[in-house]
């Protein structure tokens, strides 16, 4: 089976827009900025294999620290990555997908500090860059392979195990109406076969600064995402997978109601035969 060919769960990451606020502001920020309540061991339990990462420095850090960035600095990315591993080590057929897309005060050194972290964490586990089309899951389990990394930087060019972030789109649909939203994705869809790679459906709404302002004590969670959650499953469960269908589905809080399951259901629909996976 091709990875091409199979639908994967997602979690998302927020950006990194708050990190010198005061003490209650980064508590009434901490409700917008965070889009998982799930440590990495308790996704990968439920079935999440993509990981949407950004990555950042500390300011006046003088150990050089590298942080998960998730608007407000999170765990050590060392200890993130130690994490994955040890699921992994206990579940040798299972692949999961890292994907480096935002870099946050990164020097050229800090890039050296986080490929050799992703060495000596890893090491043979990571498939070298290929040809999308050719990874298949008994390609990477007779290599034993077991994590394809993609790196959004010109460093990626340097490093054989590194994929270029360009084999992992993820257009963004910016918006905060979810039928716009809809359109949007059903659109990519129909783009992504001009791409011959990987490719991510982003199946998330973005708050703008009128509505952080309107529900600051809410947050996201409850303003948008469990609002528009019935719109946007309606939509996962009418996704076909396949080469001409969805690959990659991240949204926020993935806990909510069935979103995992019913991605991973999908891909039944390949077993059963009902997709052209050619």
């Amino acid at each position: 089976m091709k990875l091409l060919q199979l639908v994967l769960n997602s979690q998302r990451r927020s950006r990194i827009l708050c990190l010198f606020f005061g003490t209650v502001a980064k508590k009434l920020m901490r409700k917008w900025l965070a889009t998982q309540t799930m440590n990495f061991t308790s996704q990968l339990g439920a079935g999440i294999r993509y990981f949407d990462l950004r990555i950042s420095t500390k300011p006046r850090d003088p150990d050089n620290e590298l942080y998960f960035a998730h608007g407000l600095f999170s765990a050590k990315v060392k200890e993130g990555l130690e994490e994955i591993n040890a699921f992994l080590a206990d579940h040798p057929k299972e692949v999961v997908f890292l994907d480096f897309n935002h870099f946050y005060g990164m020097q050229k050194y800090h890039h050296e500090k986080l490929v050799q972290m992703l060495k000596d964490t890893y090491g043979n586990k990571m498939c070298p860059a290929i040809f999308a089309h050719e990874v298949s899951l008994q390609y990477l389990w007779e290599k034993e392979h077991q994590v394809l990394v993609f790196y959004h930087s010109p460093v990626a060019l340097e490093v054989a195990f590194l994929w270029p972030g360009q084999m992992m789109p993820a257009p963004w649909a910016n918006t905060t109406d979810p039928e716009k939203l809809i359109q949007f994705l059903q659109a990519s869809i129909t783009e992504r076969r001009k791409k011959g790679s990987f490719f991510i459906s982003q199946v998330v709404l973005t708050p703008k600064a009128s509505t952080v302002v309107k529900g600051v004590t809410s947050g996201l969670r409850e303003t948008i995402t469990e609002r528009a959650l019935p719109a946007m499953m309606h939509w996962v469960r009418t996704q076909r997978p396949g080469e001409s269908g969805v690959n990659i589905i991240t949204a926020d809080f993935v806990e909510l109601g069935d979103f995992i399951s019913t991605v991973i259901k999908l891909n039944y629909v390949l077993d059963g035969g009902e997709d052209d996976t050619t």
